[in-house]
């Protein structure tokens, strides 16, 4: 499937929203994303607006798509940049500098055509070079029952850090995190 990876710019913030809509009605949005499309689609213009804003300037985080020869978005992921402040002890891999992964989503009739692959390696190249310290890690979090993206990610290279957290609203499930090191 043709297309090209880009970053989002802020005046693409309609198209931004029909992706995060549309990725919140997938199947696996129960499992994928914090957020349900009952509250994304409330959300007002200047929410949309704001985060495209924030995304197209690339300094706190940036999302990615991957544009049809049509126009068509197929699929599209944001990095966020985790800068901490203080010290960093041994073995506090959290407090370093890093990106986190989110958002992750790729229509169902461009899945297996690189389509992912090529959001990630964008991903990557922006946060090994951004500026300022050094992004030394890049992470995501995977909910357990989402085997079908947990296989993707460590595919590409992520392995698990051997954290987890409780699924926000269901304790009973746990998101692991899976991390590349530079």
């Amino acid at each position: 499937m043709d297309h090209v990876i880009r970053a989002v710019r802020a005046e693409e913030w309609a198209k931004a929203r029909e992706i995060r809509l549309a990725a919140l009605q997938d199947p696996a949005a129960p499992f994928a994303f914090l957020e349900t499309y009952e509250q994304a689609v409330q959300k007002p213009d200047a929410f949309w607006r704001d985060r495209a804003a924030a995304v197209g300037e690339g300094v706190v985080a940036r999302q990615f798509i991957a544009e049809a020869g049509d126009g068509r978005w197929l699929g599209t992921l944001t990095v966020l940049v985790e800068r901490p402040a203080g010290k960093v002890r041994f073995g506090e891999a959290a407090k370093r500098d890093q990106t986190h992964v989110v958002g992750v989503f790729v229509r169902p009739q461009a899945r297996g055509t690189g389509v992912a692959k090529g959001l990630f390696e964008a991903a990557m190249e922006w946060s090994w070079a951004l500026e300022g310290p050094r992004i030394e890690r890049v992470r995501l979090y995977v909910d357990e029952r989402n085997a079908r993206a947990a296989a993707f990610y460590r595919r590409i290279g992520f392995v698990p850090s051997g954290e987890s957290v409780p699924v926000p609203g269901d304790p009973s499930a746990r998101e692991r995190e899976l991390e590349i090191w530079r």
